[in-house]
């Protein structure tokens, strides 16, 4: 069975927003000082890295496996995102760092809104 369309794009726009998660990643300042040792730098990296990589199984899960809880987390995990940035941008302004975080956020929101709409409605079994 081939996937729907709707659920296509869910799946290319969710892992291009995981791409841009990992350029964001790569380019965060972790410049180490006494608050901030080698070893936490490390960690801070190693679960970015394992996050990113948790999301792109459930993306997979739900395109492929046709899970949905696996989307409801994607969700949930949106929703998240959304409040976080919002609370940076409110803390600390817009900067040009954090473009690339709003357009990772609108990307998964284009892909979230798809999955639930047009031919993928019946394609999440459970």
């Amino acid at each position: 069975m081939s996937v729907p369309k709707n659920v296509y794009w869910f799946e290319v726009l969710l892992l291009v927003s995981l791409m841009l998660d990992c350029i964001s990643v790569a380019f965060q300042d972790r410049t180490m000082d006494a608050e901030l040792s080698s070893s936490v730098v490390a960690a801070a990296n190693t679960i970015a890295a394992g996050l990113i990589m948790l999301l792109a199984y459930l993306v997979w899960l739900a395109a492929h496996g046709r899970k949905n809880w696996a989307r409801a987390v994607l969700t949930a995990s949106l929703v998240f995102s959304v409040v976080a940035l919002a609370q940076i941008v409110g803390d600390s302004g817009l900067d040009a760092g954090l473009l690339i975080d709003i357009v990772s956020c609108a990307l998964t929101g284009a892909g979230i809104y798809l999955s639930y709409t047009g031919d993928a409605r019946g394609w999440f079994t459970g």
